[in-house]
């Protein structure tokens, strides 16, 4: 039970924000509406069981009269059931979209915003394949996916249920008191036996049910997991695959992607043979209800208490009876599933939260705004994300219009610092302050193109058309690639088309465009040969003669086009960034 009310918990807190949102009054219209339907329909269900009982008596005393009439009236009913079947699942799916388009949005802010994504992967978090989360699970919660089990087809199933036990109680307890029940030559009057019988048979199999199927939740779970975990290691096999093959590294892969599927077909194995006894419960429960309730009436048909339109009026209000208690036999398979997403979403939510956690709770590094024109660190120690000291840069400062050049052994934390300097990395303490509007850009040494047309993944993240496209051509055109000066309006995927020597030069060409104030190079060259780099390097003076520009690299050529070196040293169990004479760097 305590699970139970915990998984409500849950999904209230997953789904409420949606009808508090700007969203709210489209949403909580057509939620009224959906329901109204759905209680509509379960009138037009009591109607017909009416119906039922008075159509089958015509049939049994060959009334033509009666028999017109009330197919007459069953046509009326089917045509008005027909109507509110259509909208109810029109607005159904208009909600689905409206409430996934919230969502989608809702969770892709609280992943992107603020480089909260990087510091969920630094954190190791529990939330893998954030990329299943937002584009599968949000949909499976919503609507159910093609298991048609989420939070609409579930809510108004059990309202469906709930309405449909208060209604067909009262018409099975009434018919309970027309037809006592006869065994063996004598009657007994038991009030409501036929509602008893119903609610015993329904809780037995409910019973039954969640004690056969509960294994199920953990196993979807995994199994949700294992499947995105194969999924995402074939696209890096894909993305990856001129490494791959000039490794000759396929026989490697096949393995590695067999081994995770062995995983996935393992687990499945075990749904599979869960699901068999499952199924066995379930199939069983369900063919014994279709006669059950003949069975209960049939003494009193045949001591000819009751005609032939009470029996089947008996029979279907006792089916609609059983089936809104049985709601949870019915639907158990598929709610284990819906509960696994529910609890990834859960988890996802979580891994946010502490990633948000991390950046705000003390202590943190803080990038402050100063009216200097200079970055400069006060007291800033850098640690790992397990609290390990790895630098400290204590009164060190670059100003405006300067050229330094930061070297240092592999590991010491230089492109940490950078990250640091870009706010997406927080472990440590200390302050970094930043001069006030001034734009910073960090270019790495493998730099990102969205697939997009050229020109767009050059002006990332700015929108292409905030720059004239002749001063991208020649920009491109002028680090190198005059070839791709005339493909600007090509679409593709540039970190796979281009090697990453032809990348880097790119990714000059960003920095050129955007003109930063503050220009940071972890070794954004560093597959270029020194001719190539050196030629660079001078294009940047050129064009941004006022900005400072730093650079992270080990080549001793790299001394010529700074003014200044900062090196880091190491001291006991972490490094220190200290200036140093400009040296070739080592």
């Amino acid at each position: 039970m305590r699970g139970f009310i915990s998984t409500l918990a849950t999904v209230w807190r997953i789904a409420i924000p949606y009808f508090r949102s700007e969203d709210r009054w489209p949403g909580r219209i057509l939620l009224a509406a959906v329901i109204a339907i759905e209680l509509a329909i379960v009138g037009i269900n009591v109607l017909l069981n009416q119906w039922n009982a008075r159509f089958y008596n015509a049939l049994q005393d060959r009334d033509w009269n009666a028999f017109t009439y009330q197919l007459l009236y069953f046509c009326v009913l089917a045509t008005i059931f027909i109507v509110l079947a259509v909208y109810q699942l029109y607005l159904n799916q208009w909600l689905q979209i409206r409430w996934r388009r919230w969502m989608t949005r809702s969770y892709l802010d609280h992943w992107l915003t603020g480089a909260n994504h990087y510091r969920m992967q630094l954190l190791g978090d529990a939330a893998d394949n954030p990329d299943q989360r937002i584009a599968e699970d949000i949909k499976q919660f919503i609507d159910g996916g093609a298991n048609g089990v989420g939070i609409l087809p579930i809510g108004l199933g059990l309202l469906n249920s709930v309405v449909t036990l208060a209604s067909f109680s009262v018409i099975l307890w009434n018919l309970s008191a027309a037809a006592p029940l006869h065994l063996f030559g004598a009657t007994w009057s038991i009030p409501g036996y036929l509602f008893w019988a119903a609610l015993i048979y329904a809780v037995a199999g409910t019973a039954f049910t969640h004690w056969v199927g509960r294994p199920l939740v953990a196993l979807n779970f995994q199994q949700q997991r294992y499947e995105a975990d194969f999924r995402f290691n074939l696209v890096r096999v894909r993305e990856n695959s001129e490494q791959i093959a000039l490794l000759e590294g396929e026989a490697a892969e096949r393995n590695q992607l067999l081994d995770r599927f062995g995983r996935l077909v393992g687990n499945w194995m075990a749904i599979m043979t869960r699901t068999k006894r499952l199924t066995f419960l379930t199939a069983g429960y369900g063919q014994i209800a279709s006669v059950f309730p003949i069975v209960m009436i049939s003494p009193a048909y045949f001591a000819g208490v009751v005609q032939l339109g009470g029996l089947t009026q008996t029979a279907s209000a006792f089916g609609s009876v059983q089936g809104a208690l049985s709601f949870f036999v019915d639907t158990y398979r598929r709610l284990a599933e819906w509960r696994a997403v529910i609890e990834r979403l859960e988890g996802f939510d979580r891994s946010v939260a502490a990633a948000r956690a991390v950046a705000a709770a003390p202590p943190v590094i803080e990038l402050a705004p100063t009216e200097a024109d200079a970055v400069r660190f006060d007291d800033l120690a850098v640690r790992l994300p397990n609290g390990v000291p790895l630098v400290n840069a204590g009164d060190v400062g670059i100003r405006l219009g300067e050229h330094v050049l930061v070297s240092g052994p592999s590991g010491a934390g230089k492109s940490t610092l950078f990250r640091a300097l870009a706010g997406v990395w927080p472990f440590g303490q200390g302050v970094i302050r930043l001069p006030k509007d001034a734009k910073v850009m960090i270019l790495p040494q493998r730099p990102y193109f969205p697939v997009a047309p050229l020109a767009a993944a050059i002006a990332y993240p700015a929108e292409p058309s905030k720059f004239d496209p002749a001063l991208v051509g020649e920009l491109v055109a002028a680090v190198g690639l005059p070839a791709l000066s005339e493909r600007l309006d090509d679409h593709g995927h540039w970190n796979r088309m281009l090697s990453l020597g032809e990348q880097q030069r790119l990714g000059i060409a960003r920095a050129l465009l955007h003109a930063p104030d503050f220009l940071f190079l972890d070794e954004a060259t560093a597959s270029l040969d020194e001719p190539a780099e050196a030629a660079l390097y001078r294009l940047i003076a050129e064009r941004l003669p006022q900005a400072s520009i730093i650079s992270i690299g080990h080549r001793a050529t790299l001394a010529a086009f700074h003014r200044r070196r900062l090196a880091f040293t190491r001291e006991g169990d972490r490094f220190v960034l200290r200036e140093q004479s400009l040296a070739p760097a080592e």
